[in-house]
């Protein structure tokens, strides 16, 4: 692979940045489609404040007309009822686009939110593609099964493909969310919708031109809109959808929830919010190892990651020793655009959310934490612009804090002190989320022990931050319902049909 100097250089050479000049539409039917709503959102580049583009947002008309493109596709059987070897040969031809166009699109995803170029280009870009190849590999081996019954029959079932899907996108991993939801929904058979975030549409829509200009998908079976909270009400309670899978905040997700059983009981899958254990066992195999990973998986992606590890947990006899070494670290990280060679945290996405995370480093020190580093927004550029917030840790943090309960979604860490491993365990499960957890220990059977009681949908022992396509990601509590990934995913996307026939 080429060095990072490299690969920015031409990133910044870019067909992206001429693409941004360009009119944006939306993608239905098959086709680049004007809105026919006439509100415009402003996307910004939260690293220099300066207007990206404007994208159209879809009102009613605009999310009836990708409904109906949608429906009629499901309805024709084009995609659905298509030989499995062409919807295979389909999913694969996406992966190849996206690794085709990494530069471009990781350059997309870089200028509108802000995370750094080498972490959309390494991090995102690599599983976007990826995951289109994995669900291609599943098509021809996700299917029913023959049921023993009473004698005189028989029984099997049949997985059919649900419908016309929602996919409803946050802005802090706009394509490879995106992407973690389209291959399945389309390896089983269904037509999807997909709604960006109004903050980060570009990475998506430009996407949707490179499978309509490449992919050779029928029309109407891949749509794109970019909307507000209005239009993801539209989606989640219209009635041809029969299926949303949203991922975001558990405030929104909640509402999506309400909106789906309101209209007409469509399914769904959420991907939430966290408030992540970290737990640090004074047996742990490497202490080093242990602050290193733990520094990187809090504060990479300027911590706008659900499953980040928030709330570290310290054992009392090597407290002090983790809190120093974390703030050595924290302090080491250096905040710059998203393009700067050397630069390690970019800045949060956009104003409102930049904001909410300083209201929060706020609150913290009136509550009483101890602010060991950060804790200010830094102005990296020379006019001042940017929404940049430097690495943020509070030591003794109680466990009943509004910073340790509620979700900040960007780089505060609070270090919570405990003694035993019961206290460990009582603490970490006491919140609303149960998205991950994580613990350090040498002894083999703590860590069995430790995992099989942390209220979490996913634990990481002597490694936080582990994910695999044949695993299943998504939590407990108010962090959602449902998974994404693995086998999993594909029983989001289906229907089980229980078919008897008389002998």
């Amino acid at each position: 692979m080429a060095n990072t100097k490299e690969i920015l250089s031409k990133a910044k050479q870019s067909w992206a940045f001429q693409w941004l000049k360009e009119p944006k539409h939306f993608f239905i039917a098959g086709k680049s489609t004007p809105s026919k709503s006439t509100q415009k959102w402003k996307v910004i580049n939260p690293s220099t404040q300066e207007l990206l583009c404007e994208v159209p947002v879809a009102d009613k008309n605009d999310v009836d007309a990708a409904v109906a493109s949608a429906f009629q596709a499901f309805q024709s059987g084009v995609w659905s009822e298509s030989a499995r070897r062409f919807r295979r040969e389909a999913l694969q031809r996406i992966g190849a686009i996206i690794r085709d166009h990494a530069e471009e699109l990781a350059t997309l995803e870089s200028l509108s939110n802000g995370k750094l170029f080498s972490e959309a280009y390494i991090d995102d870009l690599p599983e976007s593609a990826d995951v289109f190849d994995y669900y291609a590999g599943w098509i021809d081996k996700f299917y029913g099964e023959t049921v023993p019954v009473d004698p005189g029959f028989i029984n099997y079932t049949r997985k059919e493909p649900v419908g016309v899907c929602a996919l409803i996108v946050p802005w802090n991993f706009p394509l490879l969310l995106a992407c973690w939801k389209i291959a399945p929904a389309l390896a089983m058979g269904n037509t999807v919708i997909v709604k960006p975030s109004e903050y980060t549409p570009l990475s998506v829509l430009r996407l949707a031109e490179l499978i309509r200009e490449k992919a050779q998908l029928p029309d109407g079976v891949f749509n794109v809109v970019v909307g507000d909270a209005e239009t993801g009400r539209l989606i989640t309670e219209h009635p041809q959808i029969q299926k949303v899978s949203f991922t975001g905040s558990t405030g929104v997700g909640k509402k999506v929830l309400a909106g789906a059983a309101q209209s007409n009981l469509k399914t769904v899958t959420l991907e939430l919010g966290g408030k992540s254990p970290n737990i640090l066992f004074s047996d742990l195999p490497d202490l080093e190892a242990a602050i290193e990973r733990s520094c990187t998986a809090m504060f990479s992606h300027k911590g706008e990651k659900c499953s980040e590890p928030t709330r570290i947990l310290i054992q009392d006899t090597i407290y002090d020793k983790v809190v120093a070494g974390l703030v050595e670290r924290a302090n080491q990280i250096r905040l710059g655009d998203a393009f700067q060679e050397g630069v390690d945290q970019g800045p949060q996405a956009h104003e409102a959310h930049y904001k909410k995370v300083l209201s929060y480093i706020e609150l913290g020190q009136t509550e009483g934490a101890r602010l060991v580093c950060g804790g200010v927004a830094e102005s990296v550029n020379k006019d001042g612009k940017g929404f940049f917030v430097k690495p943020t840790i509070f030591a003794d943090v109680l466990p009943h804090m509004r910073i340790a309960q509620e979700e900040i979604f960007g780089p505060v860490l609070v270090a919570i002190r405990f003694k035993t491993e019961e206290e460990a365990i009582q603490i970490a499960n006491q919140t609303h989320y149960g998205l991950a957890a994580g613990l350090w220990t040498s002894d083999l059977s703590r860590g069995h022990r430790v995992a099989a009681k942390l209220d979490s949908g996913m634990v990481f022992v002597n490694r936080y931050g582990c994910y695999d396509f044949a695993s299943p990601f998504g939590g407990f509590k108010q962090s959602g319902w449902g998974k994404e990934m693995a086998i999993h995913s594909l029983e989001a996307y289906t229907k089980t049909k229980s078919v008897w026939i008389k002998l």
